[in-house]
């Protein structure tokens, strides 16, 4: 018999986890057996967790005092999981009948022991298909983005903006929206680098999940609805101090000291200024504070950084 846990981690994600939780208790499971459902969630102070309780499944909530963080989260809820599956899952998603036994069935398949994690295809509330699948990122694809050269050409993007996400096929990242691994691998790799705050997280898990031989894949027989963006839009100047943190930390973690040196500066000294720039463009004041906001919070953390532990990160 087939056995997949589910790790959902929380902050403030209100009636979105209910739904989230609720499309669980309904998804086919012939032949699949939910071991656990681990809500961790990170200080919520909304009621995000009130009702979860009263769903038919085998529920394990994990209250963190404060916000700990996703990669984090993700590792403390496959902690206290059995199954041979994990399937790390946010709370702004609502699956569908097949969007957990298609997968699993997939993986199962001798044929794919190479593959060690499985994202499905997302769709949003129009039901258009979210191009979610990435490459490993380079510091050239980094580059593009600083200066907007990736909104002229979709191919200088990590992202695969450019693909339509209508076939199967193996990817170097699939989103972490709905990331499915094999438990053996995430014991292999020890869980997701607790450096990584939020953002990039998965990025590096594939990258090193690569690196020992197993693919990641994109399936496109199940589907999902992904509200995408979840609590983090009320805070979108934290995320996106997170988000520059994060690149920081993977470039100085997979780029030679050179490259990921360049990335840092570009990152801290020439983007405040072409992201200022784009939003003038665009009158948009709002992302002129927002990304003033980040950028003194990540040149902050950066001094404090260098000045008190002696390193960047």
């Amino acid at each position: 018999m087939k056995k997949l846990d589910v790790i959902i981690v929380n902050w403030n994600s209100g009636k979105q986890l209910y739904e989230c939780i609720k499309s669980i208790a309904n998804a086919e499971k012939e032949g699949l057996v939910i071991g656990k459902v681990v809500v961790v969630d990170n200080a919520s102070a909304d009621d995000s967790l009130s009702g979860i309780e009263d769903m038919e499944l085998p529920l394990h909530v994990i209250k963190n005092p404060t916000n700990r963080g996703f990669a984090t989260a993700c590792n403390q809820g496959a902690g206290v999981c059995t199954s041979d599956y994990l399937l790390f899952l946010n709370p702004d998603v609502v699956l569908f009948k097949d969007s957990l036994i298609e997968p699993v069935d997939f993986m199962e398949d001798k044929r794919n022991e190479n593959i060690g994690i499985v994202g499905i295809q997302l769709v949003n509330e129009k039901g258009e298909i979210a191009r979610t699948c990435a490459r490993f990122p380079t510091l050239g694809q980094f580059v593009s983005k600083i200066f907007g050269l990736d909104r002229l050409f979709p191919r200088l993007s990590h992202f695969m903006i450019e693909w339509d996400h209508k076939n199967n096929r193996i990817v170097d990242q699939v989103i972490g929206a709905f990331f499915l691994v094999r438990r053996e691998l995430f014991q292999k790799l020890n869980g997701f680098d607790e450096r990584f705050f939020v953002y990039f997280e998965e990025v590096d898990f594939s990258y090193r999940a690569k690196q020992l031989g197993y693919s990641s894949y994109y399936l496109t027989s199940a589907q999902a609805y992904h509200k995408g963006g979840g609590s983090s839009e009320k805070v979108k100047d934290m995320r996106l101090f997170y988000s520059l943190r994060s690149r920081i930390l993977y470039g100085y973690k997979h780029f030679n000291w050179i490259s990921a040196t360049i990335l840092a500066f570009l990152t801290l000294v020439v983007e405040p200024i072409t992201r200022v720039v784009f939003a003038t463009i665009n009158r948009s004041s709002s992302d002129i504070r927002e990304a003033l906001k980040a950028y003194k919070m990540l040149w902050i953390y950066i001094l404090r950084s260098l000045f008190i532990r002696g390193r960047l990160l």
